[in-house]
């Protein structure tokens, strides 16, 4: 039996370093959206059955109208308000396939300020968690990475071939990201700090499970900085 996907794709943040009112994944690149380069990746993927667009409360009319029915989104069935942090929106759309009556069996998490994932990313993604349950993109690192100590000196040099930059999607089998996300908020109800900055990081934290890197692309940024812009307007071209 073919199994099913689905992808959350995230939209809630604010971009404070982007300088700009606009959050960074509204400002327009090369006529559209930056938010809607990667959703029309996940609305043409043969995988991928239906996203959740999660968002900030007050952006939700916003993207309902100026970007999925503009756009002709078809497969986005629910926007949702975020949370105050990025996992807590993840968690956000995550609870929305939980309460579906058939919950995918695999689910992509996406940066909706990367807009340059494509076809042949997601490919590779699924059949590496088919595999494994659990893969992240990313691309080795071009330049020689330096570890310091808390002074600021140089205290370990890691074999540049060992050390990648993680990207987005990251895709799990949904049983297993939902419970880890579950207990992850459960430790922080019951006042355990939480320190995570992505999806695969809750996985090996809270459990303890292996997470398989698979190729991305360089060309799979995220739009942070000014000068990320300008560098994805040179990407489109």
């Amino acid at each position: 039996m073919e199994k099913r996907y689905a992808a959350i794709v995230l939209s809630a943040g604010k971009g404070k370093r982007m300088n700009s009112e606009i959050a960074k994944q509204y400002l327009m690149l090369e006529g559209q959206p930056v938010l809607c380069y990667s959703l029309q990746v996940f609305q043409q993927s043969q995988r991928v059955e239906q996203i959740i667009l999660v968002t900030g409360r007050e952006d939700m009319e916003y993207c309902r109208k100026e970007i999925v029915e503009r756009y002709g989104l078809t497969k986005v069935s629910r926007i949702v308000p975020g949370g105050k942090e990025r996992y807590h929106s993840v968690f956000c759309g995550l609870m929305e396939l939980a309460e579906a009556q058939n919950p995918p069996d695999y689910v992509m998490i996406h940066d909706g300020a990367r807009p340059f994932v494509d076809l042949e990313m997601i490919e590779r993604c699924a059949k590496a968690v088919e595999q494994d349950q659990a893969c992240v993109v990313g691309m080795p690192v071009k330049d020689t990475i330096k570890i310091a100590d808390e002074q600021q000196f140089a205290a370990e040099t890691p074999k540049r071939n060992l050390v990648w930059q993680i990207q987005t999607p990251q895709v799990f089998s949904f049983s297993l990201i939902y419970q880890a996300y579950r207990e992850l908020l459960e430790m922080e109800r019951g006042g355990n700090s939480v320190s995570v900055t992505d999806d695969a990081m809750v996985v090996e934290t809270v459990m303890k499970k292996r997470v398989r890197l698979v190729e991305g692309s360089y060309k799979n940024i995220k739009i942070t900085t000014p000068e990320d812009l300008e560098l994805a307007r040179v990407l489109t071209e």
